[in-house]
């Protein structure tokens, strides 16, 4: 459920602002609706703060060197970063360096060993030398008064020595200027001797930088307690500060603010406000405030909060709490989409290994696993059900684990023909058409839910009725869609069993259920204003339709997906199969299915993600009204 909450506005003296703040976090209840504040403070805090996670994100990796854990004071978590910041900058400041000079090696490579000190000495005596690489034609082309020493001839180009002795000699070799080489500031030797040290110098650093690796929970730590540090500041120097004028004394200077706390917690926070003269101000938020949401459920319900925390969906304070819903049906989704027995099987011995280890040190088990765990099981059943296993043929498969499946929509009877007893036996429905239906059921009970519960919220107003009227075309849709999409001659729009028009019944339960809502939908108070509102925006109102049609059909992604991640694995079974009889090649076998099953279960996390959260968001929210327009209940409290 979400837990209620209570408007509060707390009126302080405005030289008790520390004081109230520290009282207020030592209590921990109550969530402070400020967002900004000022001061030099926040910014050095700030500036730490990144400091620090520079320095986490630069050593962190060396934990694996030096798993030392030291126990250090924020200040020497500070002064250990500014050594790092410090160490860090001198091994980019090398590492450019070096980059530097092989770049220069790699183009002077061809030139052999060079030393510009020659050069340079030559030059005093009168000789100027100069690398060229020359087009060879512009080479042939060059006049006899040009002086140069061809070193190497290539099929495009001539490497030479061009020898000036004057200004004169200067002007001659003007027209190939453009492909003078330009001689190093040292020589080539040397540039060498620099790279190996400053390698060595920078696997000093990083020795130094393993040494420090002990400081990083430190430094984590530090940067919580600075985030609370900012927090702090951010409410004492954002509260709005009000100057009360005081009959023959001086003005008194008052600050105040607001917040919510949960229902439960009034009576506390009334005795502190109590004793500590806090003026204090309780009422209920209005569909105005921007109130946060905490959930609160029982244990087994709690085991989604991972997963929504991961996706950092949170329901808006006046919208539903559909955790136990979302639980029940990404379940099911789930074991739909993986659809093997033999990945559940490996999901959950992944998850039982670190509960299990919980369970031995008599420590509660991380709710992520036991979640993981949960996924495993419904796909171990589903694949039980339709008796897939690891991508096998039901041939390969013992006749007892064929035995636990349901024949409707097991692969034993992937080419079978169920015959419906209206049919007479003239057409039927394959299995995959049994799982298309199943995908549309599943779409059916979820999509019923989400508007029962919204007419149980509207019982006390006729808005109920549009409810009713969207459940009831939510209905005659359904058999619309088998009909459409399933098979349109089992279900065809003409179908009548035992003298009951079931087509002509369905709709009509479309059209009255449209019509109901048209009427209802916006029902506040008045009818007409209702009818009115539908009116407006018509285009919506009868794109709602089709919709609700592809709101059904949207399901039909469960069979789908999970059709593609068999496929999947059967085609690594018959890529691999062969070789298994192989001994030369059954480690390139094992390979195979390694990796083809590996891959394939990774494809699947990700159809989950897309596809199974997405009903759960989209398709059910939307029909819930819901937005995910919340935010979580943080309360101002202690560091933990």
């Amino acid at each position: 459920m979400i837990v209620p909450m209570k408007k509060v506005s707390l009126i302080i003296l405005g030289d008790k602002k520390s004081e109230t703040l520290k009282e207020l976090r030592k209590l921990g209840m109550m969530h402070i609706e400020i967002a900004e504040g000022t001061g030099e403070r926040i910014n050095e805090l700030k500036g730490q703060i990144t400091m620090l996670e520079n320095c986490i994100f630069s050593i962190e990796e060396k934990v694996k060197k030096n798993k030392e854990v030291k126990d250090v004071t924020n200040a020497e978590a500070i002064a250990a970063a500014k050594e790092v910041a410090s160490l860090v900058e001198e091994k980019k400041a090398y590492q450019a360096e070096q980059v530097s000079l092989k770049s220069e090696l790699d183009r002077l490579k061809n030139w052999g060993d060079i030393d510009p000190e020659q050069f340079g000495y030559l030059a005093e005596k009168g000789i100027e030398l100069s690398l060229y690489e020359i087009p060879k034609a512009e080479y042939a082309a060059l006049g006899e008064d040009v002086k140069t020493i061809k070193l190497e001839e290539t099929k495009t180009s001539v490497k030479c020595l061009v020898i000036r002795q004057g200004a004169e000699d200067e002007e001659t070799v003007d027209s190939v200027k453009n492909y003078r080489v330009e001689l190093p500031k040292a020589s080539t030797s040397e540039m060498m001797a620099r790279i190996e040290s400053l390698e060595s110098s920078i696997a000093g650093i990083d020795e130094k930088l393993v040494s420090y690796a002990g400081y990083v929970a430190g430094m984590k730590n530090a940067v919580k307690a600075f985030e609370k540090e900012i927090e702090f500041e951010v409410y004492a120097t954002g509260m709005t500060d009000e100057s009360l004028t005081n009959e023959g004394e001086n003005n008194i200077s008052v600050a105040h603010f607001t917040g919510y706390i949960e229902a439960e917690n009034v009576d506390c926070l009334k005795k502190a406000a109590e004793s500590n003269s806090w003026g204090l101000v309780i009422e209920e938020p209005t569909t105005e405030d921007n109130v946060p949401t905490k959930l609160k459920n029982n244990k087994f319900v709690s085991l989604i909060y991972p997963l929504t925390d991961f996706l950092n969906t949170i329901p808006g304070y006046y919208e539903y709490d559909i955790s136990a819903w979302f639980l029940a049906f990404i379940l099911v989704f789930f074991g739909m989409i993986f659809g093997d027995g033999g990945y559940g099987l490996l999901i959950t011995a992944v998850a039982a290994v670190p509960i299990v280890k919980s369970l031995v040190s008599k420590k509660p088990a991380a709710p992520v696993f036991l979640l993981i765990g949960l996924f495993g099981l419904s796909t171990i059943i589903w694949g039980t059900l339709t008796c897939t296993w690891f991508g096998l043929t039901p041939e390969q498969l013992p006749q007892w684990l064929k035995g636990l499946s349901i024949p409707v929509i097991s692969n034993v009877n992937a080419d079978k023909i169920w015959y419906p007893f209206w049919t007479e036996g003239k057409v039927g429905l394959t299995t995959a058409q049994n799982l298309q239906i199943f995908c549309f059921v599943l779409a059916l009970i979820q999509l019923l839910i989400a508007h029962i519960k919204c007419a149980i919220t509207n019982r006390k107003s006729l808005k109920v009725l549009g409810d009713i009227g969207s459940a009831i075309e939510l209905i005659g849709m359904f058999y619309v869609v088998l009909s459409l999409v399933v098979n349109g001659e089992v279900f065809s729009l003409g179908l009548v069993i035992n003298g009951i028009p079931v087509a002509t019944i369905a709709i009509a339960f479309v059209a009255v259920g449209f019509l109901l809502s048209f009427v209802f939908a916006n029902y506040e108070g008045s009818i007409a204003k209702s009818i009115l509102a539908s009116l407006k925006d018509i285009v919506s109102v009868l794109l709602g339709i089709f919709n609700l049609f592809s709101d059904i059909v949207s399901y039909i992604r469960l069979w789908a997906v999970g059709l593609a991640g068999a496929a999947i694995s059967a085609t690594v079974n018959e890529l691999a199969g062969p070789m298994m009889g192989k001994f030369t090649l059954m480690v390139v076998a094992i390979i195979l299915l390694v990796f083809g099953h590996g891959l394939n279960m990774i494809l699947n996390v990700l159809s989950v993600i897309v596809h199974g959260v997405r009903l759960n968001t989209l398709e059910f929210s939307s029909h819930l009204g819901m937005t995910w327009s919340g935010y979580k209940f943080k309360p101002f409290e202690e560091q933990k």
